[in-house]
């Protein structure tokens, strides 16, 4: 018999839906730079705005993020980080849901089964992996904050204001120092999008996972990240 349970809260939903929207177009923006010359995007001005419109939305997905984190201490039981993590026990369970599986009587769950919780971790390691690189980047390359400020007075020209310093323009800037920023920001840049190119390979397998769910175990996934309600057939191991 069908049971309907209440299980995410608005701001675990809320958080849902912003970083989806965010990490989409962050990505889409970064692959427009990553590939700007087939693009056909050559001025400075283009590049400036294409990074700048990045950093914007990037700050958005920090906040978001850092809201999230915060809500995992304070939220419901299920977004709460016990419920998001792996923990205690954590390989048995993982055994006795793919045995489940083999059985074909999967058990539901109303937080993440086991291997979704697996996948939380991931996830969110490589978005503050996105997030401390991206902000690194946002100040190294166009000045903007949290760092902006700092980088921009360090590689400044003696005399010059740091204030007037216009990004990926080197007419006013100390050429040793300039150098330096290049050694210290180039790391953090791969690091960014190594990581961004693994994340959207996460992407694909989570929503091939949330498919494989709903095909098999039911619980309306998608429809309880939207509504905050998940219907399930058999009881909740996770009650």
């Amino acid at each position: 018999m069908l049971k309907e349970y209440r299980v995410w809260d608005a701001p675990t939903r809320i958080f849902h839906w912003v970083n989806f929207t965010t990490v989409i177009l962050l990505i889409f923006m970064g692959l427009m730079m990553l590939f700007k010359k087939e693009l056909g995007i050559a001025s400075l001005d283009a590049r400036i705005m294409l990074k700048t419109i990045h950093v914007l939305i990037g700050y958005v997905f920090v906040l978001n993020l850092l809201v999230r984190i915060g809500w995992a201490f304070v939220g419901n039981r299920f977004a709460r980080w016990g419920s998001m993590l792996p923990g205690k026990g954590y390989v048995a369970e993982v055994k006795g849901y793919l045995a489940s599986i083999r059985a074909g009587e999967p058990k539901q769950y109303l937080g993440h089964n086991p291997l979704g919780r697996l996948a939380v971790a991931v996830i969110m390691a490589s978005l503050l992996v996105l997030a401390v690189t991206g902000l690194v980047r946002a100040g190294t390359d166009i000045y903007y904050p949290p760092f902006g400020s700092s980088v921009a007075s360090y590689v400044a020209a003696e005399g010059v204001d740091p204030a007037s310093l216009k990004p990926y323009d080197k007419s006013f800037v100390d050429a040793a120092k300039m150098k330096e920023l290049g050694a210290f920001k180039g790391p953090f840049g791969e690091v960014h999008v190594y990581t961004a190119y693994f994340l959207m390979l996460l992407i694909v397998l989570h929503i091939a996972a949330v498919a494989r769910a709903e095909i098999s175990e039911g619980g309306s996934l998608v429809s309880a990240m939207i509504s905050g309600r998940k219907t399930l057939s058999r009881d909740p191991e996770d009650t």
